[in-house]
């Protein structure tokens, strides 16, 4: 019979092979998924060099820079050193609207407001220099300092020296081609009466002054950008257009005699004209045959 030594040597001798071979199981699981991660490993070192091989990682220049495109460009100017300048910032150069109109008013000592349409489509650097500039009440409590010999009213400069304006330009947009200089009779005016235009100082420069045309003009070499239609209260600026006018102060008998006091100026939220009706699915009108009319 076997004594209670030899059994505990065999128990221990089948402990220690139990042992063994679960360290020896361990042990060929670690290998086979080292070597998974391993050959995975590989793969996609062998992908990523592939994709960076044919050009995967290389970014277009473009679109590194990609974002809203710019409508307006504004070219600073030194108000610090030109007390005709006034410091106001520049407008927005990419969230600028560029169809439909903007409603305008201005309100005078002069009777009822002046309403304007401006023209987004044509001119939307302007539309958006104006509610800049509005939005800051620039133009509130200036005077309107010149009847020009062209037949309009020049307005929206805070000095009243005609040198005046914001600390940016922009450049001109919707200027009309130029004609001949014996146009036909019956051609229509370049400036009708009604129109608003920018007037830049030089031409080409535009901050905040503008023309409101009382009467019709033409001319061989237009400068002036339009940037919209009066709506309403065209009789006020037609009255202020025959009003006496005096010396400015530089020699030039322009300034008009009583002050034209613009009290305030607004611009108001975009609009669009109604999109055109879709008639691909209305129903075909009966022609008189059809209903039995004669």
């Amino acid at each position: 019979m076997a004594s209670s030594k030899d059994r505990q040597r065999k128990l221990a001798r089948a402990k220690l092979d139990r042992q063994m071979a679960r360290r020896a199981a361990g042990l060929r699981r670690r290998r086979r998924i080292q070597a998974g991660v391993g050959a995975a490993a590989a793969l996609l070192l062998i992908v990523v060099g592939s994709f960076w091989a044919l050009g995967g990682f290389d970014r277009d220049p473009e679109e590194e820079q990609a974002g809203p495109p710019e409508v307006c460009t504004w070219t600073p100017q030194n108000a610090a050193n030109n007390p005709s300048l006034k410091e106001v910032g520049t407008p927005s150069t990419t969230d600028v609207p560029t169809t439909g109109t903007r409603p305008m008013t201005i309100t005078t000592n002069q009777g009822a407001p002046i309403t304007v349409d401006l023209d987004l489509t044509n001119a939307p650097c302007a539309g958006a220099s104006f509610a800049h500039l509005s939005g800051q009440g620039f133009f509130d409590n200036t005077t309107c300092h010149e009847i020009t010999e062209e037949g309009a009213l020049l307005c929206g400069d805070h000095s009243g020296t005609g040198a005046g304006g914001p600390s940016y330009t922009f450049f001109n947009e919707n200027v009309p081609p130029a004609v001949s200089a014996s146009p036909a009779p019956d051609a229509p005016p370049l400036y009708p009466a009604g129109t608003v235009a920018m007037m830049g100082t030089p031409p080409g420069a535009n901050g905040s002054q503008f023309l409101i045309f009382f009467r019709d003009y033409t001319t061989a070499e237009p400068m002036y950008p339009i940037v919209g239609r009066v709506t309403a209260g065209q009789d006020v600026v037609d009255t202020i257009g025959k009003m006496e006018t005096v010396d400015n102060g530089m020699g030039a008998k322009v300034k008009p005699a009583t002050d034209v006091l613009i009290q305030s100026l607004t611009v108001g939220e975009v609009t669009t004209a109604p999109p055109a009706p879709d008639l691909t699915d209305a129903p075909p009108t009966a022609s008189p045959s059809a209903t039995g009319q004669s």
